[in-house]
């Protein structure tokens, strides 16, 4: 007899789905038992370890990823980087145990009450099947709906009974689509709207790096000698920021990034939100006289934008069509951005002379994971994304992703082979979010460095108190925190480095290291501005 455990994990091994992230529980010990000698389980401390780890190894691998909670507490521990991942755009199947049908009606400990609404609205699709026969039927469903543009994860509440039900059937796998292609019309209007305009600028977001459009957005920018900013606080880059059309960042703010697009008639905006703010700083969306186009694969993003004309497509597609139909244009080239002028050495350092420090000893194929928003302006001053699928960061502005998505991104590259070194920069605030994820590093052996500013405060909380005129908000020093010990609790190597000579020597050895290594660095604790 064929149980519906016995279907389901045939059906995880025909969608390629054999890495299960987790944290064990009662009444996810019928799924677990006797597990399969082909499959790898990841093992996170705590449940948000658990989500980020496998949002971080879908990322970096392309495919979607298993995460399995534990019934309504679990699912609870998970619920920030679910958020996370959600704004991510990760396909990420994600299942929780649930208690027996048998005693479903009086509710007994570690019942999940309404368990399809529990991770909702942060999940595409959430769902507990009528009758264990359906589970296989319902994970396939959640798979599809998951890496169907947009990506994002899914939930699936499941009985600890249901698993040594007889099934009906074997498991039916469908393929589907991932990829948008743009309607013909519409792309041709937004080329002719791009031929006739004096001072096009181009902005691109996340999306071009999650479809692998690097190259077409470099031809598409080249076409139209424009010049290129990123979208505001990207969790993904989508252009080499050594290019010479490269400008920087946008600012997250409607006034400060309206200003940074005036001269421009025609601003093209092509796999991100319009806008990502985050303070409130007040002003026009656009500059007089400019239009904006919008290319997304969400059409919710595209609807929830304030301004603009939008196209549903695949970034990389669209970027390569509008290639194909723009003339080579005349315009002079944009202005090359001024280079940064070299940071002022000093101990403690700055948060400048770190990120150089940093660049300047940056391995060629090296991969950053960053979770440093109070030092994220330095970071991304001194230290450039020139290579595509290597920057990770969070979209949703919650703390805890970083440390164990670099964990499931280090775990990621040693599963296709490519294993590129991961370093992973995360604030001494944000460290103490998904701590735990360190065990899970050094268990794994995986050779991570976490870099960890140390400026004892939340610095990125005292800069939005001082935007919003807010004194005295309590909670915002850090003091008594002992990242070298923590760190060796867990199993890591660790160390303080002090300057930037040590600094290069530190991270030199940390990237040979056969495990994760913590480097506490002390920082000035000068508070940066939000904008």
């Amino acid at each position: 007899m064929a149980t519906v455990r016995d279907v389901t994990y045939e059906l995880l091994r025909e969608l390629e789905m054999t890495t299960v992230f987790g944290n064990p529980g009662s009444t996810e010990e019928p799924f677990l038992q006797e597990f399969p000698s082909d499959f790898c389980y990841v093992l996170a401390l705590q449940e948000a370890s658990a989500v980020a780890m496998a949002d971080g190894y879908a990322q970096v691998t392309g495919r979607p990823a298993h995460v399995n909670l534990h019934t309504a507490p679990g699912t609870g521990n998970g619920m920030g980087n679910l958020a996370t991942a959600w704004h991510n755009k990760t396909p990420l199947i994600v299942t929780a145990g649930q208690q027996t049908r048998e005693m479903l009606l009086i509710e007994p400990r570690l019942t999940a009450l309404r368990a399809p609404e529990l991770a909702q609205p942060y999940v595409k699709w959430s769902y507990e099947p009528a009758r264990a026969q359906d589970i296989p039927g319902a994970l396939m469903r959640a798979y599809a709906a998951a890496v169907q543009p947009p990506g994002g994860p899914v939930f699936l509440s499941l009985p600890y009974d249901d698993w040594q039900q007889e099934a009906v059937g074997g498991p039916v796998v469908r393929r589907v689509s991932t990829r948008i292609g743009a309607d013909p019309g519409r792309l041709a209007e937004f080329a002719e709207m791009l031929t006739g305009s004096r001072t096009p600028v181009l902005v691109t977001g996340p999306a071009v790096d999650r479809a692998g459009g690097w190259p077409a957005a470099v031809a598409l920018a080249e076409r139209l000698r424009a010049p290129v900013w990123s979208a505001p606080a990207p969790e993904r880059a989508g252009f080499p920021e050594d290019h010479p059309q490269y400008q920087g960042v946008l600012p997250f703010a409607i006034g400060p990034l309206t200003d940074k697009l005036k001269g421009h008639d025609t601003i093209l905006v092509i796999g991100a939100p319009v806008f990502r703010y985050y303070p409130y700083v007040p002003g026009d969306y656009l500059p007089s006289g400019a239009r904006l186009l919008h290319v997304t694969d969400d059409p919710a993003e595209a609807a929830r934008a304030p301004v603009g004309d939008s196209l549903l497509g695949d970034a990389a597609l669209v970027c390569a069509a509008l290639a194909e139909l723009l003339p080579v244009s005349d315009r002079p080239a944009p202005p090359v951005r001024p280079a940064a002028e070299p940071p002022e050495p000093g101990t403690p350092m700055s948060p400048d002379c770190l990120f150089a420090t940093l660049g300047r000893h940056w391995p060629d194929d090296g991969v950053l994971v960053q979770e440093t928003p109070s030092n994220l302006a330095a970071l991304r001053r001194r230290l450039p994304v020139t290579r595509p699928m290597s920057y990770f960061t969070m979209a949703s502005g919650g703390l805890g992703f970083g440390l164990p998505a670099a964990v499931g991104i280090a775990l990621g590259e040693r599963h296709t082979g490519r294993q590129r070194p991961v370093v992973a920069v995360i604030g001494d605030g944000s460290f103490q979010y998904s701590v735990q994820a360190l065990w899970t590093a050094a268990q794994q052996r995986l050779p991570v460095v976490f870099v960890v500013p140390v400026n004892r405060q939340y610095a990125i909380l005292k800069s939005f108190a001082e935007h919003k005129h807010a004194s005295g908000v309590p909670g915002l020093d850090l003091p008594g925190l002992d990242i070298p010990t923590i760190a060796r609790g867990f199993g890591c190597e660790s160390a303080v480095v002090e300057s930037a000579d040590a600094l290069a020597v530190s991270l030199a050895a940390a990237l040979r290291a056969q495990g994760p290594t913590v480097l506490a660095v002390p920082i000035t604790s000068d508070v940066p501005p939000i904008l």
